[in-house]
């Protein structure tokens, strides 16, 4: 008995490592779109990373009850839930291609453009109307090809005319 619970625990885990060595690097990318975190940046990735291992967490948690479930969309939804709940804290600019869209704005955008999600099913995915999705989507896909205001060149005071010609 216990021999057969062992084996089926290596095999659950060996399951698992296949899933995580095969979706781990689009799940990551996918985690680093939604925090608009560079890629550049020193120590880049961290609150990417802090909500893919949860989302993996969670879904090594659950990994018995997905009985023919996509394991993917499972953690793809966990991680979609877990930036939802904890937006508030990825909305600081980072530099990244991104910064400048809502939270929900770069979670409709990278759901429905980067991860190919059908809006019906991001709609459901995220408790919204479809057309609410679609407004969504639409307004993020603006705001990322417009060009960011160039800040204000700084006045410069004037200096007198006597100045400039080598007077006093």
């Amino acid at each position: 008995m216990r021999e057969r619970q062992a084996d089926r625990q290596r095999r659950r885990a060996q399951e698992f490592e296949d899933f995580v060595a095969g979706a781990a690097g689009r799940l990551l990318h996918t985690a680093t779109l939604l925090t608009a975190e560079p890629a550049e940046t020193p120590g880049a990735n961290l609150r990417a990373l802090r909500l893919l291992t949860g989302a993996l967490a969670h879904t090594y948690a659950e990994w018995d009850r997905l009985r023919g479930e996509d394991p993917y969309d499972r953690t793809r939804q966990e991680l979609v839930t877990r930036f939802a709940r904890e937006a508030w804290r990825h909305h600081r600019p980072h530099g990244g291609l991104l910064e400048r869209l809502t939270p929900q704005e770069r979670l409709v955008l990278v759901l429905r453009l980067y991860e190919g999600v059908a809006e019906e099913q991001a709609a459901a995915l995220l408790g919204l109307p479809a057309e609410r999705v679609r407004a969504i989507c639409t307004r993020a896909v603006v705001r990322t090809y417009t060009a960011p205001e160039p800040p204000e060149p700084p006045e410069r005071p004037e200096r007198p005319v006597a100045r400039l010609l080598g007077g006093t």
